[in-house]
């Protein structure tokens, strides 16, 4: 007698329990395991393995010619250049952002002008009504772009109008959480639902070659909502970022098959939808004039290298001296505090400056999040210029990596973050001995003491 088997699954991270029980053994979370249905399980079954009674699968040799995959350019530069060079035929996307950050209308505005140069493109929202989605389009100025739209959540329904006729080139599936299978009980937005909907949707993109983009909600740490192996199945898993409150929207790339990986795209909102930046320094850094802020302590200009692209963008620091007893405070913005907390107690041990007294405020201008760890030394000279009230000068840029002895390491791609330090006007370099460049004056330091002390004029 066939038996069905029991088990509960967490909504939060996907893990699977064979008792409900009022906290998740994983993740830890409080009453998200819910009852689904598992699969029918016979004695059989149960007795016999799969070691056999399969169909034998071909194998392959490692050193085989392959061709590279073809690319359907969005007609984007900025969104191409994140992607690797395009959407890839077959492949599936997942992009993931805060609400009203601009995913859908970064997506609308691709699938507009890829209809616009002649491909097939199906809009699908779960979301919105298909008035909803041709306004936007109008408020664009896209709405004369043969896109094909349709507001539906069922899988089956989609799948099976999209499998009609030609497979489209694009196929826009916003969201992921709103789309329902009849396969599978449960309301759309569960681990089961958003796992076997992409599941679906990702089988017909492999077999009948078309780039398949899935619209991700986001929870409130900026994790993609649903089970984690959501991100294992696509192809290339893409991060809207910015704050509403700045102008910029950065777009980076945490995951591609087909290309290289920490490759982002600079757009900024404007009136008529989501604009390229082509020099994205120019939103990160302030109006510089050597007269202005030649009094201005504690800023400091650093060359970031996110990917293959480089950007300056200026590192502030305040430091403020608190009376005998009183508690300091460290508060950073766009950078990791840990780090912060590493670089203070380096310049304390290693160059006797003191900021247990004081208050330290940390701002990387514009909103932009530095993960370089080549900021250390920049960072290091906007702490050194507050705490001793020497700017440093406005035509330098620095970058190096500090270690826990003191000593100056250097960083990769040199040479092309001086350059595009050069392009925009810089004359000077602070950065590790050693390290090579053309057309800017350097000064290469081996220690942080050696650099303190040139910044101090000591």
């Amino acid at each position: 007698m066939a038996k069905p088997q029991k088990r509960y699954v967490c909504q939060a991270c996907g893990s699977v329990a064979s008792r409900w029980q009022g906290q998740c053994g994983d993740c830890l979370e409080w009453n998200t395991l819910v009852e689904e249905a598992g699969a029918v399980v016979t004695p059989f079954q149960a007795k016999h393995n799969l070691q056999g009674g399969g169909r034998l699968v071909g194998m392959q040799a490692l050193d085989a010619p392959a061709a590279l995959p073809d690319r359907r350019v969005t007609g984007i530069a900025e969104l191409d250049r994140a992607l690797g060079g395009g959407f890839v035929e077959g492949s599936a996307t997942l992009i993931g952002g805060d609400p009203g950050i601009g995913k859908s209308t970064l997506l609308l505005q691709a699938a507009a002008r890829m209809a616009l140069a002649g491909q097939s493109v199906a809009y699908i929202s779960g979301e919105e009504a298909a008035d909803q989605v041709r306004l936007r389009a109008q408020r664009l100025g896209l709405g004369h772009a043969p896109v094909q739209l349709a507001a539906a959540t069922s899988v089956r329904d989609i799948l099976t109008t999209l499998s009609s006729g030609p497979p489209p080139a694009l196929v826009v599936i916003d969201s992921i959480q709103t789309m329902h299978s009849d396969l599978i009980e449960g309301a759309p937005g569960t681990v089961s639902q958003v796992r076997a909907s992409a599941q679906e949707l990702i089988r017909f993109a492999k077999e009948r070659g078309s780039a398949m983009v899935l619209v991700g909600h986001v929870t409130k740490d900026g994790a993609i909502a649903g089970p984690r192996v959501l991100e294992h199945m696509v192809d290339t898993v893409l991060a809207f970022e910015g704050e509403r409150s700045h102008q910029y929207r950065i777009l980076r790339a945490n995951k591609n098959r087909f290309g290289g990986t920490d490759e982002i795209g600079v757009f900024a909102m404007e009136a008529g939808g989501l604009a390229e930046v082509a020099n994205p320094s120019a939103l990160f850094l302030t109006h510089r004039d050597a007269n202005d802020l030649g009094g201005v302590t504690g800023a400091t200009v650093f060359p970031a290298l996110e990917g293959t692209r480089p950007v300056l963008v200026e590192i502030q620091a305040l430091v403020v001296r608190l009376a005998s007893g009183a508690t300091p405070r460290r508060s950073v913005v766009g950078w990791d505090a840990g780090r912060l907390a590493m670089v203070l107690a380096v310049l304390e041990a290693r160059c006797g400056l003191s900021f247990s007294a004081c208050e330290v405020y940390l701002n990387v201008a514009g909103g932009y999040r530095v993960q370089d760890p080549a900021a250390d030394l920049a960072v290091a000279a906007a702490l050194v210029s507050a705490l001793s009230e020497r700017p440093v000068p406005a035509d330098a840029v620095a970058f190096g990596e500090i270690a826990l002895s003191g000593e100056i390491r250097p960083v990769a791609h040199a040479p092309l973050r001086l350059k595009e330090a050069g392009k925009l006007g810089f004359e000077r370099a602070l950065l590790p001995a050693g390290a090579t460049g053309e057309g800017m004056r350097l000064s290469g330091f081996r220690t942080l003491a050696q650099f303190v002390d040139h910044l101090m004029g000591r």
